[in-house]
């Protein structure tokens, strides 16, 4: 049986990581291709901590590196919760592999030109490349197979403001053009990680148990995450947006309720970035986008458990081990 293909477009800090990794070790999929794009860190350290984990999982996965701002805005970067270097400040190798001489706009276009229909993509950072994709070759909408974007929040409080969630926040402008450009799109907004989806300490010890590189890294680099999760939204372990996003794509029936309905971006200084989910119908507007509202939370830890299970020949030299 053929492997479904990704594309995985990324700000790449700590669960950015640990996704990578889910999506690398899964058996039915092949990535084809990394993008990179600004959020968490800039689009460099992006670049590198992509190309880290892709070595890390042994493998030599082409990555892209694309726009280091918002296409109206300056950048924002969260470095108070992933530490400097997006990955806990653990002091990992630099990766043996450079990035790809090509732009990751100019790899979208020509990637899901060549193949329109086939190609899944995982979006895991602001919307930018995305966007930017969208106002070169505005056909790219239908040729994206299907889109999984980990954003926003579905009629819930924000991360980064009351309204809103970080990678939406980053760059309201692009979200719009994305949500707005007719691509097949399921959200999946930052209150699914939290709560009982968190990696508590019972799971985090069930992840360090299995003895692997990849587990491993999977807590150290996660290391800031857990500290500012406790400060800032007092819930209790690793809060992993990007991971339970990952998780829904690799497995569609984490996603135990969705609905699609008319979802847009505001750009207004109070709420922006506020993913404005018309879950009633009340404006009358069309339907644009999936909403997924609930996840089976066994499931997505049982995928990231079996994604950290089995051992690999790294193309780089190990992460250090947990003090």
């Amino acid at each position: 049986m053929s492997k479904r293909r990704f594309i995985i477009d990324t700000d790449t800090a700590s669960d950015d990581a640990v996704a990578i990794i889910m999506a690398l070790q899964w058996p039915d999929v092949d990535v084809e291709a990394i993008t990179v794009v600004f959020g968490n860190v800039p689009v460099k350290q992006g670049s590198i901590n992509a190309r880290y984990t892709a070595e890390l999982c042994g493998q030599e996965t082409p990555v892209y590196e694309g726009v280091a701002s918002g296409l109206l805005r300056k950048p924002s970067f969260a470095q108070w919760f992933h530490g400097q270097d997006g990955l806990g400040d653990m002091g990992y190798p630099a990766p043996l592999r450079p990035a790809e001489p090509n732009h990751a706009v100019d790899e979208l276009v020509r990637r899901f030109d060549e193949a329109p229909g086939e190609i899944t993509l995982v979006t895991l950072g602001p919307l930018t490349n995305i966007a930017l994709a969208l106002l070169r070759e505005p056909r790219l909408a239908g040729w994206v197979k299907e889109c999984y974007v980990m954003g926003g929040t579905a009629c819930s409080v924000g991360n980064v403001t009351p309204a809103a969630e970080f990678n939406i926040w980053c760059d309201p402008e692009a979200a719009q053009i994305v949500f707005r450009s007719g691509m097949k799109i399921l959200m999946l907004g930052w209150e699914l990680c939290r709560g009982e989806a968190n990696l508590e300490q019972a799971d985090s010890q069930k992840v360090l148990d299995l003895g692997t590189a990849l587990a491993q890294f999977a807590i150290d680099c996660n290391r800031s995450a857990i500290q500012a999760n406790r400060r800032l939204y007092d819930d209790p372990g690793i809060p992993l947006p990007d991971p339970v996003a990952m998780a829904v794509a690799l497995d569609p029936a984490v996603c135990l309720k969705r609905s699609v309905h008319h979802v847009d971006v505001s750009s207004d200084e109070l709420t922006r970035g506020m993913t404005v989910v018309d879950q009633f119908g009340v404006t009358g507007k069309e339907a644009n986008i999936e909403v997924c509202w609930e996840i089976d939370v066994a499931r997505w830890k049982e995928i990231l458990i079996e994604s950290l299970s089995s051992p690999v020949t790294p193309t780089i030299n190990s992460p250090r081990s947990s003090d």
